[in-house]
């Protein structure tokens, strides 16, 4: 529930009493601050618009004071800022969102109405903002100059030349030369993608534009240093994109790009812009990936029972919708419960409707609504409905879960008819989880129609539907954007054409978690037992792999069983007792903060993951294919922690923030649970 507290005070403090983190946003004359125990932003309002006066990391008490004149919002040849407006909202917890405060601040600069939405959390060391304009002005990016067109610096007034032209959404202008910057790239599209993170690392001098969803810059100065998060799809895929996300120069962080344009807007209705989060950490590396996660946590609750699960969707052996019937849909749910299945997900195929993707009819995702029964069940294939499907499972301990793909046409135009087939099949059949596929957003009205939908469905199962969000192929939301809806659905892989690699599959994880998320990943493991014949002696096929190292390397994320679970062996029943042991600790796992430890998987590298929560933990650890029996991986973890083996094969002593590993053979994992002494 959101309640304004105060607008327009002369002098408040606004917060929560249920502990020492507690957010506050003050107000004193023409100065706001925002801010938990972890961190404070003060603000200015000027002539120009909001202004950032200085940075605090309350757990080391340094400041950094904001240099120059500049307000945090810039538009090119924006008028004066004027008719200034500032209000606070309390929101309670709502089951997606922890409780926060929300500084609600507007202006007009000429005929453009600004808002910026700042939130702050109880226990997050970031401080995000979000925009939203109205009206009439120039908002969108003209696109940049090259370096090589500036030609030399000879002259104060050759200094003076710049890259960039663009909007800004925010910008902190701490100061100072002394800085080592990192801005890190993400890919989707992972049908064509593999390589889904890029690090550039540069010392900031001239202003220089970037790529990226992520800026951490340290200083060099101070035992830290501060991060921004674009809170937008992929570079590849954002709107109005002018060929950066930041600008850099030393002692001056900005980031480009709102995602809008001069048509995008109106007079009436709020056009929301990508949004920026800004957070502080101190100390090394660790203390910046923890930060950053702190404050991603808190975008969607991880609930157990409702997010988290280990899901079985039978695409990946690539019969289509050629099999699904209600028949079929028993007969594997049985054998999925069999596996310790939690989810078992219906692909395309239940519906009365043909996709294109259908082996059995040439079907279209085009006017989808002239066929009012498109997203009906299937009668022939589902005589009784999809309720005794669901009623089976639920028997069984397992949710039936369904794809589902938007109607794209016209920007989402049909998102209430959408949203409503969703509310209706919650309702009448039980199923809260979707796989949201066939996405594409090619203009802001997109994007907002398809936040639209997915708000309706959300609001009115009261926040217990997830979606499955898939990145695969499109212009879609990527890593970063429509965080608080669910899991993210990240890649098809098939042995039927011989391109999945299980440490492919470890490498993308890998290189993801230490940015993303990993438990919101939804990471598959295929029947290595199909199609062996098409890897021939190939060192890393799958089949080289025990099932349930396959599995293992899921464990970090959210594990997708992409395979049909009657088309498998007897003897991959065995993985039932690994899959129980890991659902029983697998909250546990996923609640602390998970990041990469060891080399980038190749095949043959010592590899894997630990999850840190206050006094306890878990180190996950994979011997690929190397010749070394055992290797030492350094690890966050003090000595004196005790261990239990949870899963796998091996042994651990840890000693001065190195892991001494061993696992038995090639291809083999283990697991520990640790506590600290």
């Amino acid at each position: 529930m959101k309640r304004a507290l105060i607008t327009l005070a002369l002098l408040f403090l606004a917060g929560f009493v249920s502990g020492a983190r507690t957010p506050y946003v003050g107000r004193r004359g023409d100065t706001l601050s925002i801010g938990n125990s972890l961190i404070e932003r003060r603000l200015v309002w000027t002539d120009k618009g909001l202004r950032t006066l200085s940075l605090e990391d309350k757990s080391s008490g340094k400041i950094w004071l904001n240099s120059g004149s500049a307000p945090d919002f810039q538009i090119s040849g924006a008028a004066k800022a004027g008719d200034f407006n500032f209000s606070v909202h309390e929101l309670e917890a709502d089951g997606i969102r922890k409780e926060r405060l929300e500084a609600v601040a507007e202006y007009s600069l000429g005929g453009l109405r600004v808002r910026r939405v700042y939130t702050v959390y109880p226990d997050s060391p970031a401080i995000s903002c979000i925009t939203f304009l109205r009206g009439s002005g120039a908002v969108g990016s003209s696109g940049e100059k090259q370096t090589s067109e500036l030609g030399g610096i000879e002259s104060s007034e050759a200094a003076r030349a710049t890259i960039g032209g663009g909007a800004i959404l925010d910008q902190l202008r701490p100061g100072g030369m002394h800085w080592k910057a990192r801005a890190v790239e993400f890919q989707d599209v992972t049908d064509w993608n593999n390589n889904l993170v890029y690090e550039r690392n540069f010392i900031p001098y001239r202003r220089v534009g970037y790529r990226g969803n992520i800026l951490i810059a340290r200083d060099m100065t101070a035992d830290g240093g501060i991060f921004m998060i674009k809170e937008s799809p992929c570079s590849s895929s954002e709107l109005a994109y002018g060929g950066s996300d930041f600008y850099c120069e030393a002692g001056v962080f900005q980031a480009t790009g709102l995602g809008v344009t001069d048509k995008d807007l109106g007079d009436t209705a709020w056009t929301r812009a990508y949004g920026v989060a800004t957070g502080l950490w101190t100390g090394g590396e660790t203390a910046c990936l923890k930060a950053i996660r702190l404050y991603q946590k808190d975008l969607r609750i991880m609930k157990e029972g409702r997010d988290e699960m280990v899901m079985m969707n039978t695409w990946g052996d690539r019969s289509q919708d050629s099999k699904v019937n209600e028949a079929f849909c028993l007969a594997e749910i049985k054998r999925a419960a069999a596996l310790g299945i939690t989810h078992f997900q219906i692909d395309d195929g239940w519906q009365s409707g043909k996709s294109p993707n259908s082996k059995l009819a040439k079907g279209s995702f085009k006017n989808i609504w002239d066929n009012p029964d498109y997203w009906e069940p299937d009668s022939v294939k589902y005589p009784r409905g999809l309720k005794p499907v669901v009623d089976y499972g639920r028997n069984l301990g397992v949710e039936v879960c369904l794809w589902f793909n938007p109607s794209v046409q016209d920007d989402f135009a049909d998102w209430e008819k959408d949203a409503s087939t969703l509310v209706k099949l919650y309702r009448s059949a039980g199923v809260r989880t979707f796989k949201i596929d066939g996405l594409q957003i090619p203009t802001k009205k997109a994007e907002t129609n398809l936040r639209r939908f997915l708000d309706r469905v959300l609001a009115e199962t009261g926040n217990d539907v997830v979606f499955n969000l898939d990145v695969t192929a499109g212009r879609r939301g990527g890593y970063h954007m429509f965080q608080e809806y669910g899991n993210i659905f990240l890649e098809n892989r098939y042995t039927d054409w011989g391109n999945y690699y299980p440490w492919q599959t470890l490498r993308n994880l890998w290189m993801l978690s230490r940015y993303v998320p990993a438990e919101r990943l939804q990471v598959e493991f295929l029947n290595k037992w199909r199609n062996a014949d098409k890897y021939g002696d190939d060192p890393f096929a799958p089949a080289r792999y025990d099932f349930e190292t396959l599995f293992a390397i899921t464990m970090a994320g959210e594990p997708l069983a992409w395979m049909e679970a009657t088309g498998l062996p007897d003897e991959a029943l065995a993985l039932s007792g690994a899959v129980m042991t890991y659902r029983a600790h697998m909250h546990d796992f996923h609640s602390g903060i998970i990041l990469p430890v060891g080399n980038e998987p190749d095949g043959t590298a010592w590899t894997g993951f630990e999850s840190l929560s206050a006094g306890h933990g878990y180190l996950l650890f994979f011997r690929e294919a190397s010749p070394d029996a055992e290797a030492v991986i350094p690890v966050d973890l003090p000595d004196g922690a005790s261990f239990e083996k949870i899963l796998g094969e091996g042994k651990i002593k840890v000693r001065k923030g190195a892991a001494r590993v061993s696992i038995p053979k090639q291809n083999g994992y283990v697991m520990f649970r640790y506590t600290e002494r």
